[in-house]
């Protein structure tokens, strides 16, 4: 008799001709991903604008890893996203302007109501 791994892949669901979402995400993962590219996006811009925070922000990310990285794909998709937003700003700025200021204030609060719904299960 042939054993069954019980971490196979998930099936499709049923007449939908898609995959079911993997084992270990949840609801709310479009939002911790968002709050994951925010944290990157941030700790760029802060560093370029002169904060002086050293690694506050790559910090705060870890947290987020600590609490939310269950798995070795949830680590690898928080990751992803951290690195997508520490790059896409990269990428866009060189020198610190008052459109990247405005960014990182429009970041620190998008940042913080989405961190706020999460804690208080608003997903």
């Amino acid at each position: 008799m042939a054993a069954t791994p019980t971490d196979a892949a998930p099936a499709p669901a049923a007449g939908s001709g898609m995959m079911a979402p993997p084992a270990d995400s949840r609801p709310y993962d479009p939002k911790l991903l968002r709050l994951a590219e925010i944290l990157g996006a941030i700790h760029y811009l802060r560093e370029l604008c002169g904060a002086n925070e050293g690694q506050f922000w790559r910090d705060t990310m870890q947290e987020l890893m600590k609490t939310e990285g269950s798995t070795a794909i949830r680590r690898s998709r928080l990751t992803r996203s951290f690195n997508q937003g520490y790059r896409s700003y990269s990428r866009t700025y060189n020198v610190c302007t008052p459109s990247a200021r405005s960014t990182i204030d429009r970041f620190l609060t998008e940042g913080a109501e989405i961190a706020d719904g999460l804690s208080t299960g608003n997903h």
